[in-house]
């Protein structure tokens, strides 16, 4: 597996590392967030007659552990959309079952429930480990499955899966990307929102300048999207306010 990098940046006061396989690490609170893991995506095709090899839940939790060890996290949140339906978890064959059993016996495991998840379902944490919540609030920032319209908190979300479009040599290429906004609260403290890339091994996405996306992410000041490469975090302005 391709070793991981990490890019800084700086969010809300605090430091942020991107991972080029779009995990987000909080160095303060030695916590790995991943979004939109979609786990048993292609058994879910697969019931409803397309035939996609049913690896992708191995390939995404292969990543989770990559990004475990290369940071030390000591707890790792997920941010929604964890199965890609409600019955994802009781799909999980043996290898991939007994994968997420380590990981989440090994690191303070927090599913965060989003549109995909059935967040009343207590028998998913005992077949998976970890603890399941509807959202989170870790030292003033406010972590969730989707951007709340209005929140002025510091704001770590997913849902969107944003995506960028890049112009190399004549080439378009996509990639995955973070989106963040900058602004400040009413006592001029930092604050703004993100949303995470998606994360899952079997995930689209929408370019990061949707209008939906957009939206999500006011009130700003700016929007960017960030994409980590193995050199530097690579920056590109989305929106701006007018002076």
């Amino acid at each position: 597996m391709v070793p991981l990098s990490f890019a800084p940046f700086e969010f809300a006061g605090d430091e942020w590392l991107l991972a080029t396989n779009q995990a987000v690490f909080w160095p303060r609170e030695q916590a790995l967030l991943v979004a939109d893991l979609h786990l048993e995506k292609a058994s879910f095709f697969a019931r409803h007659g397309q035939p996609i090899p049913p690896y992708d839940s191995r390939e995404t939790l292969e990543r989770v552990a990559l990004a475990i060890r290369a940071t030390g996290a000591r707890r790792v949140i997920t941010l929604g959309d964890n199965f890609h339906d409600a019955d994802g978890s009781t799909r999980l064959e043996p290898h991939a079952c007994g994968m997420l059993e380590a990981l989440t016996k090994a690191v303070d495991w927090v599913w965060i429930t989003g549109n995909h998840d059935d967040g009343h379902d207590p028998a998913m944490a005992a077949r998976c480990g970890g603890t399941l919540v509807e959202e989170l609030e870790i030292g003033g920032t406010v972590l969730r499955h989707q951007a709340m319209k209005g929140e002025t908190r510091p704001e770590l979300s997913g849902h969107f899966h944003p995506r960028v479009q890049i112009k190399v040599q004549q080439r378009h290429i996509r990639r995955p990307c973070a989106v963040v906004s900058s602004a400040e609260t009413a006592g001029g403290a930092p604050s703004g929102r993100m949303i995470l890339p998606a994360f899952g091994a079997f995930t689209g996405g929408m370019p990061a300048n949707d209008p939906a996306i957009l939206k999500a992410m006011q009130p700003a000041q700016r929007i960017d999207a960030l994409v980590p490469t193995k050199e530097r975090l690579a920056r590109f302005p989305l929106w701006h306010e007018a002076a």
